[in-house]
Parts: structure tokens; C-alpha cells; sequence
């Protein structure tokens, strides 16, 4: 029996005409959606954000409250994190990656961050809770909410560097170790060059996802208003803003608490419905920030690094 060709190659580029037409429409309502969260939210609170005093004023500031103390603690607070999690996830990814044996102990670690990755963060955060503000007694703290977010950030790190680390052709491994490098020489001047774009870039996303999380540390570091003094030299002190064991709290917590324990404002400015869409708008533009400097890192690294 002979095949009409013809008819048969117009009935597949007819569905694949009409698969591009679904996925694009598809890509087109995420795309939308997106720009319609993005609009809305900086809309309701740019006027706010960018009003005089708000991103400088104390958030304890009768007349014009702002959110300085609030940016101050959410970056602060992130770099404890990141201090903590790159280092235990960078060697963790290394161990799997190169050194891990490939038997069912390894696949029992596997599947244990990927079960960690999928944890809700509340549940995290009602742990760091327990462990480490009342077993170790580190109190309601930035370093409890530092090591409760580490503890919500290392399995998506694990996960992001171990698949760089993956990526890299098997041959480069091969060829080095065939000109007798060791396995350890191998991963520092072979892999983590060659992986370090992807890595960055896992890196600074990761910083925006840990950047805008609050359920995890309401339980953890606190939700009080910041009492700051930037020019004590206490360190022990409460409104030491370097003291790890003070109490802190970020955006995205001081958001949830005008919406849950309001206070009435003396302006259209200073509500607290307008403080909070402000600090949601900082917020959006911050994690913006993030995914945009993870993009041109991640280029420049690669072009860096691979001369391309």
C-alpha cells in the first residue's frame, strides 16, 4: 500500500501548527498573569514606597513611619543565611556529585533533600522553633531565623548546584584525570569553573525566594517592630542592628503583621493598609532585583569563563 507522503507531512505540520498555537497561548496567560501581579501590586504601593521618608523613616516614627529598619534586617538577615546554606550546599553537591557512591545510601540522601525541598516552610519554621529557639536556646533571634531559612534553603541549593555540577561534559572530567589530576584538583579547576555561571545564578534566585519568605520566621526571629541604634557599639545590646540574638523582623513578616495586628495611621500615607502595600511593592522590586542581577551574572560569568 502506498503512503500519500504529502498528506501525511500537511497532517503533522497541521498539529504541530496547532500544538504552537496552544503552548503559546499558554506561555502568553503565564506571561500575563505575572504582569497583571506585578502591575497591580506596584500600582497600589509605588506612590506609597516612593514617598518622602518612607524608605528612610523608622517604622516607629509617629508622624511618617517608614520601612528602614524592615530593609535593613531583610538583607541581614539573608546574608546570615547564605553565610550558612552555600558552604553546607556547595560541599553537599561536590560529596554526591563526585565522591558519592552510587548505592541505596546515596539514594536514600537523594530522596531526602528532594523530600526537604518540599517541605512547607511554615512546617520549617515551626521546627527552628522548637530546635533552635527552645532546645538551643538561641531565642526568638536572626540567628534562629538565619538557620531556619538555612534549613529551607540548602535542599533547593543542593539541588540547583548538583545539577550544574551534572551538566558539565563527562569528557572534561575524563580528560583530567587522565593527565593525572585528583579527583579534588579535578573539581576545583575543572568542574566548579566550568559550573560557577549556573551556580551564581542558582545562588542569587535562591537569595530572592529566601528574601521574600515570612511564615518560616514569624516563629523564629520574631515579628516585633526594630528598635535600631546604628551607632551603638554594644553588641549585645537589643538595638545593636549587628547582634545576632536580637530579635528582627523582615518585610515580608512586618507585611503579614499590618494585615493581622493594624494600626490606625494619621495620613493617607501611614495607614498601615498603605505601609503594608508599599513594603509588598519594595519587596516585588527587591526579588526583581534578584532575578534580573541573576540573569546578568550568570552571562557575564559564562562569557567569562567559557570565552563565548
Amino acid at each position: 500500500m502506498t503512503r500519500d507522503l504529502n498528506a501525511h507531512a500537511a497532517k503533522i505540520g497541521k498539529q504541530n501548527n496547532i500544538a504552537t498555537v496552544i503552548l503559546t497561548i499558554i506561555v502568553g496567560l503565564v506571561l500575563c498573569l505575572l504582569a497583571a501581579i506585578i502591575v497591580f501590586i506596584m500600582a497600589k504601593g509605588i506612590g506609597v514606597m516612593t514617598s518622602p521618608g518612607f524608605l528612610s523613616n523608622s517604622p516607629l516614627d509617629s508622624e511618617n513611619p517608614g520601612v528602614s529598619f524592615e530593609i535593613f534586617d531583610s538583607f541581614y538577615m539573608l546574608f546570615w543565611t547564605l553565610l550558612f546554606s552555600v558552604p553546607i550546599s556547595l560541599g553537599a553537591a561536590i560529596f554526591l556529585v563526585e565522591y558519592a557512591p552510587d548505592n541505596w545510601v546515596t539514594s536514600v540522601a537523594k530522596t531526602a533533600i528532594e523530600t526537604l525541598s518540599s517541605l512547607p516552610s511554615i512546617v520549617v519554621g515551626m521546627f527552628g522553633s522548637l530546635f533552635f529557639v527552645i532546645v538551643l536556646n538561641f531565642h526568638v533571634s536572626i540567628l534562629s531565623g538565619a538557620l531556619a531559612l538555612t534549613m529551607f534553603n540548602i535542599p533547593i541549593l543542593v539541588r540547583t548546584i548538583q545539577q550544574a555540577l551534572e551538566d558539565v561534559p563527562r569528557s572534561q572530567r575524563d580528560a583530567s584525570l587522565a593527565m593525572g589530576l585528583t579527583r579534588w584538583e579535578t573539581t576545583t579547576k575543572i568542574l566548579m569553573p566550568a559550573a560557577m555561571p549556573a551556580i551564581v545564578t542558582g545562588i542569587v534566585i535562591s537569595a530572592g525566594r529566601v528574601f521574600g519568605e515570612a511564615a518560616a520566621l514569624i516563629f523564629t526571629s520574631g515579628s516585633a517592630p526594630a528598635r535600631l541604634n546604628f551607632a551603638s557599639m554594644n553588641f549585645a545590646s537589643p538595638t545593636n542592628p549587628w547582634n545576632i540574638f536580637r530579635p528582627a523582623e523582615t518585610m515580608a513578616v512586618h507585611i503579614w503583621k499590618l494585615h493581622t495586628d493594624p494600626f490606625a495611621g494619621t495620613t493617607a500615607f501611614n495607614s498601615s493598609d498603605a505601609i503594608a502595600w508599599g513594603t509588598a511593592a519594595m519587596l516585588v522590586l527587591c526579588v526583581l532585583l534578584f532575578n534580573l542581577l541573576a540573569r546578568f551574572l550568570g552571562k557575564a560569568l559564562a562569557k567569562k569563563m567559557t570565552a563565548e
